[in-house]
């Protein structure tokens, strides 16, 4: 495995307190080739670690594999022009199981960082269908326990604790126990190891399960938790209008803004248990007011 930090030098400024030179910790960022039966498939920006589960939850949710058995085999290899020699751990070659068919590729494409979406042809084309149905998930939790989790969360961040730089997902059961957690500089890679490791113990559809996120609500972390099976996903930021509209689509409860004690539940509200009488209608600001009746 390749190093998850760096060191390198800095010149720390301190308002009217000068400069001094010191040594700063990074969040490794490195390529990972995804091969599938020796052939390119895909390179994402990852910070190495937990590879293997990466390519099993980026697979699911693409719809190549839906169960631990449909991965045979995965292996890093040398990079291109090594002869497999001086293996850098930046090439990850996966065999997929019996009767898997590999996805048609007239190119293979580039994952950023950034975007767990990026290389798609079109916005059509990410919507992949999932085999999976959310909106019959009979989970429950209560809106106190929803609003520990980002802090649960910011715990296992250790990594972040040296360099400040990585996103980080986690898996929560139904009564807030923490089954997974993962980071990584692409939020949507730690979310792909989450489901990975998941998807490596069977555990697939994550049925009556919460997936907390350390940064915003995108399109493609909702897509990717849609497809594994998740009924909630929470995260400490905004979301997207489009992460809104297919987490309404798919049935499944979209939490935003979970700090301290507050949250926005954006859909499927039902499953988080709040008091009855904290719930109050408020006027719609985009329609005028009705005129006072006269006397």
């Amino acid at each position: 495995m390749g190093r998850i930090t760096a060191r390198t030098p800095v010149v720390r400024v301190r308002i009217g307190d000068g400069a001094t030179r010191r040594a700063d910790v990074l969040a490794v960022e490195e390529p990972l080739e995804i091969r599938l039966g020796g052939q390119p498939y895909v390179v994402t920006m990852r910070t190495p670690g937990h590879d293997v589960e990466l390519a099993a939850g980026f697979l699911a949710a693409e719809g190549v594999i839906t169960a631990a058995g449909d991965l045979a085999a995965a292996i890093h290899c040398g990079g291109p022009g090594t002869g497999g020699a001086d293996n850098t751990y930046n090439v990850l070659d996966v065999t997929l199981g019996p009767g898997v068919e590999p996805p048609r590729r007239d190119r293979s494409f580039t994952v950023s960082s950034a975007c767990g979406v990026c290389g798609k042809d079109s916005i059509d084309a990410v919507r992949t269908s999932s085999r999976y149905v959310l909106a019959g998930d009979d989970l429950e939790v209560d809106a106190a326990l929803l609003a520990t989790l980002p802090d649960r969360l910011r715990a296992e961040q250790t990594v972040f604790d040296k360099t400040g730089g990585l996103h980080a997902a986690a898996l929560f059961d139904e009564r807030g126990d923490l089954l997974v957690a993962r980071e990584d500089v692409g939020r949507h890679n730690a979310v792909d190891k989450v489901i990975g490791w998941a998807l490596s113990a069977g555990m697939l559809p994550l049925r009556r399960t919460v997936l907390q996120v350390s940064g915003r609500a995108s399109f493609e972390l909702v897509q990717k938790a849609a497809m594994a099976g998740i009924p909630l996903l929470s995260a400490v930021s905004a979301p997207s209008s489009l992460a809104v509209d297919l987490a309404r689509a798919t049935g499944m409860t979209l939490a935003g803004f979970v700090r301290g004690e507050t949250l926005n539940l954006y859909s499927g509200a039902e499953r988080v248990r709040v008091e009855l009488e904290s719930v109050r209608p408020q006027a719609d600001p985009t329609r005028p007011s009705s005129p006072a009746p006269r006397a």
